[in-house]
């Protein structure tokens, strides 16, 4: 999640509607400036007895950051405390129990991407080297309960724990036990901004399937190979979805602002700290009657901070989020936006992969959203077959797309390598779960501490 770090003093007031829909104008650009943005988090344990550490503990959250700006991070405070660090490959910042998430910097091609969260990975190993500390690749905490987490100190995450057992079932535990990879994608068009979200939101219960890694909690097999995504099903289903609107004909940036503006809002950041305006309405912000800030109209930043606030399976801000898939290793922290770049940034595989979805009903793209976390390639696809078949289809088109791109390494090597990996999970029809699952109830004989053997 972002973070903020001061209120600008050059910020407009927000006076209509255009300015609404401007951070969505002002995402299109040309084909040669579209630029690849990773983001991944971790769980992190210490390996004495795999706790969680809290922020102020020895070797802890705080000392961790502290131990990065060796490699020269620059640290970003709130309220006296370091949150987040921020440089050249974009910024490292705090889950709400601690989970590390590196939102990479925006790059050219997939060598950059995978080599950056290679640099990403060896800093942190090298930090824990020293404290004692490793990190886990999966989608949820195996084992934890939530109480026996940690809270990081950041305002608006104390607002988001207060509000969301008001709004469902299992936000805590989004908020406190899962860990995602990400990527953000730019477009040139509302046109082009409108078919790459229909594709991405459609095909995301694949993108599920195949990075599901989350089959346990509290130390059993849950009944789903991805818990993560389950999780998004009982959060708050004002600000998460499948969103049907994004299929309607007229969808587009004005339409977008109108849904955002009926999210329901969670904070307005002012003097450096947040100020809990959780379930009251932007648009009453707008008219000056947000109960919170009497008489006071949003701001630019106001409207940006909102922006953040939706957790939908794609969202579109300046860019477009692909966000369906659980945290995992190295290499498919890399597959990841390997398959949605050969999807989304070739037009011919962007127009192929319309084609394998522009069929299916409203009610088949939701029940495949729902399938999908207990099923995983195993799941029902509209007019038969599974979402195996169309993980296959899919996987050749990212194929051709990838290769259409056409970026190289210093070897000659296109991205397509980095496919590989999913590759091998369709060819197997076994997902990462289910390998997880077979260890579990084969070598590992029902002990659960041996997937800390999985660490990075």
């Amino acid at each position: 999640m972002s973070t903020r770090e001061t209120s600008t003093a050059d910020d407009p007031i927000i006076e209509g509607f255009d300015q609404l829909v401007a951070p969505m104008i002002g995402g299109e650009k040309p084909k040669a400036d579209w630029r690849i943005g990773t983001e991944h988090e971790k769980l992190v344990y210490k390996r004495t007895d795999h706790r969680a550490p809290s922020y102020d503990e020895p070797c802890g959250i705080r000392d961790l950051l502290g131990g990065l700006e060796q490699f020269g991070w620059q640290p970003v405070e709130e309220g006296g405390n370091v949150i987040a660090l921020k440089g050249a490959d974009g910024a490292v910042s705090l889950e709400p129990a601690g989970q590390l998430e590196l939102s990479g910097a925006p790059l050219e091609n997939l060598h950059q991407t995978c080599a950056e969260t290679g640099r990403h990975l060896e800093q942190v190993k090298a930090v824990g080297e020293k404290c004692g500390v490793s990190y886990l690749g999966l989608g949820m905490w195996p084992d934890k309960t939530r109480e026996e987490l940690p809270i990081m100190p950041k305002g608006r995450y104390d607002i988001m724990l207060r509000h969301m057992p008001r709004v469902g079932t299992m936000g805590l535990d989004m908020m406190l036990r899962t860990c995602t990879i990400q990527v953000n994608l730019d477009y040139s068009s509302e046109a082009d901004m409108v078919k790459k979200f229909r594709v991405g939101l459609a095909l995301q219960p694949l993108a599920t399937a195949l990075f599901a890694n989350s089959p346990f909690t509290e130390g059993k097999p849950n009944g789903f190979l991805s818990y993560r995504s389950h999780i998004w099903s009982d959060t708050d289903s004002h600000r998460t979805g499948m969103l049907p609107f994004v299929f309607e004909d007229g969808f587009g940036y004005e339409r977008w602002a109108r849904y955002m503006l009926d999210v329901p809002m969670y904070f307005v950041f002012r003097d450096g700290k947040y100020i809990d305006a959780a379930g009251l309405s932007f648009r009453d912000f707008l008219d000056g009657k947000l109960s919170v800030l009497p008489g006071e109209r949003p701001t630019q930043s106001d409207w940006w901070d909102h922006l953040s606030t939706a957790f939908p399976e794609v969202r579109l801000k300046s860019f477009l989020e692909m966000r369906g898939a659980d945290g995992g290793p190295w290499n498919r922290i890399c597959a990841l936006p390997a398959f949605w770049v050969g999807l989304l940034y070739d037009q011919g595989a962007l127009d192929a992969a319309w084609d394998l979805v522009k069929g299916w009903t409203m009610e088949e793209r939701e029940a495949l959203r729902n399938a999908a976390p207990r099923l995983a390639l195993d799941a029902p696809v509209p007019g038969g077959g599974t979402l195996r078949d169309i993980g296959r289809e899919a996987l050749a088109i990212a194929h051709k797309g990838l290769a259409a791109r056409a970026r190289l390494n210093s070897s000659g090597d296109n991205e397509t390598g980095f496919l590989e990996a999913l590759d091998e999970i369709v060819a197997s029809g076994k997902v990462p779960a289910q390998r997880l699952l077979d260890a579990y109830h084969g070598e590992w004989n029902g002990d659960i501490s041996r997937v800390y053997e999985q660490s990075f």
